[in-house]
């Protein structure tokens, strides 16, 4: 068995002040968002499926593009 881990992320028009949260959305079915100055604090979990309704209903989510991530 092989055990994925959350490979995390954050938009590229994040400034580098650490208020912003990171995504992890390579795991399968889920999508993980935490608070990128706590690191180590809790996590939210999402079905890939909200976390697709989330950015089609964000205003210019196109910068939440992974392609166009750090």
């Amino acid at each position: 068995m092989t055990s994925l881990a959350p490979r995390w992320r954050k938009s590229i028009r994040s400034a580098n002040e650490g208020n912003c949260v990171e995504v992890a959305d390579n795991l399968p079915g889920v999508v993980l968002v935490r608070d990128s100055k706590d690191r180590s604090g809790p996590t939210l979990t999402f079905t890939s499926g909200a976390w697709r309704g989330f950015l089609t209903a964000v205003p210019g989510s196109g910068d939440l593009d992974p392609s166009r991530s750090r």
